[in-house]
């Protein structure tokens, strides 16, 4: 029995395989219920007690050795396995593994960000829940004013002085609050406003907002700027005009068109037909506004602009549907995969 085992073990020693199956087949072979090892145990126990004695450890040895090698030849092929199915760059990207991309509100908001910071704006927050104080009156807004009715603004319920701020202008009073001049700086963020959705409205939206408060600030320089800011985002042969309006915490106030990039100016159903399209509200900061903040007028002057994330976003991408932006459809959104926000 002895010269068995150690034919055995030469055997076992050389025993290779070539595929996973071979593998388990020379562990049935070994290790299986009917395999050579489990014959030696049944012979073993029919030895008298020295018999038992001196086979007793070779027989052992080769149990284990068995064990180790079928392991590790099993172990060999698991790992080939694993490294040609997760690991080999060679093969092709799982149809799954798809590649996420920024939503388009998002580009545009970098889009639109980097250009106010390479002029040397800074980025300022406020809270989405303001008070009457910040959102109305600091921005010399009457109290009769139409866009204090409960149509246009969301008040909170148990705190009818609070409410969700219906633009970002509320972050450019704290800014001017806080006391540190010269300001030169932009408001990105969602606000809120109690309107029907439809293709054109929605009850949430995104805007950016900026101020320049300092010395000796004229109309002049905010011209240059939104000039400036329309060619970086709309591209170099981009026009602007400005139309005489009236917001209450600017005089004087100006509507500001650019020319529509779709035609070249020349018209059509974008612009419809007149080859302008309106992007933004601004004006000068109106004394009052100064003054509610502390600022003296006297010595300080500024100016101030909006855009809507969303209207410069549907320019842009020529996207029909505000609504769009908010139903977070697959369909919609792997337009914008490839798209960078420079």
């Amino acid at each position: 029995m002895l010269d068995r085992i150690e034919q055995y073990k030469e055997e076992l020693i050389n025993a290779k395989a070539t595929n996973e199956k071979e593998a388990e087949e020379l562990r049935i072979r070994w290790l299986g219920k009917k395999g050579i090892i489990q014959e030696l145990m049944e012979q073993f126990r029919l030895l008298e007690g020295n018999e038992k004695k001196t086979v007793g450890k070779p027989l052992n040895e080769l149990k284990q050795l068995a064990e180790q090698k079928i392991q590790e030849i099993k172990k060999t092929f698991s790992a080939r396995s694993e490294f040609s199915l997760k690991e080999d760059p060679t093969l092709p990207p799982y149809p799954f593994f798809e590649s996420g991309g920024l939503h388009p509100l998002t580009l545009v908001r970098k889009k639109i960000t980097w250009i106010f910071t390479t002029m040397g704006y800074s980025i300022s927050e406020g809270p989405e829940i303001e008070d009457d104080w910040h959102n109305f009156t600091a921005l010399n807004t009457p109290e009769d004013h139409p866009a204090r009715d409960m149509q246009d603004t969301f008040y909170i319920t148990l705190n009818p002085l609070r409410l969700l701020r219906t633009q970002t202008s509320s972050v450019q009073v704290h800014v001017m609050e806080n006391g540190k001049l010269p300001i030169r700086t932009i408001s990105p963020g969602r606000v809120y406003r109690n309107e029907t959705v439809s293709a054109r409205a929605h009850f949430q939206f995104h805007q950016v907002e900026g101020l320049v408060i300092d010395k000796g600030i004229s109309f002049a320089d905010l011209k240059l700027t939104l000039q400036h800011f329309a060619t970086g985002f709309f591209g170099p042969d981009t026009k602007i005009r400005m139309r005489p309006s009236y917001f209450p915490f600017t005089e004087p106030s100006a509507e500001v068109d650019v020319s529509c990039s779709l035609c070249g100016g020349k018209g059509c159903h974008v612009c419809k037909h007149t080859g302008w399209v309106e992007i933004m509200g601004c004006g000068m900061v109106d004394p009052a506004v100064l003054e509610n903040c502390k600022i003296n007028p006297a010595q300080y002057s500024g100016f101030a602009f909006g855009m809507g994330i969303e209207r410069l976003a549907m320019l842009k991408y020529q996207i029909p549907d505000l609504r769009l932006f908010f139903e977070n459809d697959i369909r919609f959104l792997k337009n914008f995969k490839l798209e960078t926000a420079l």
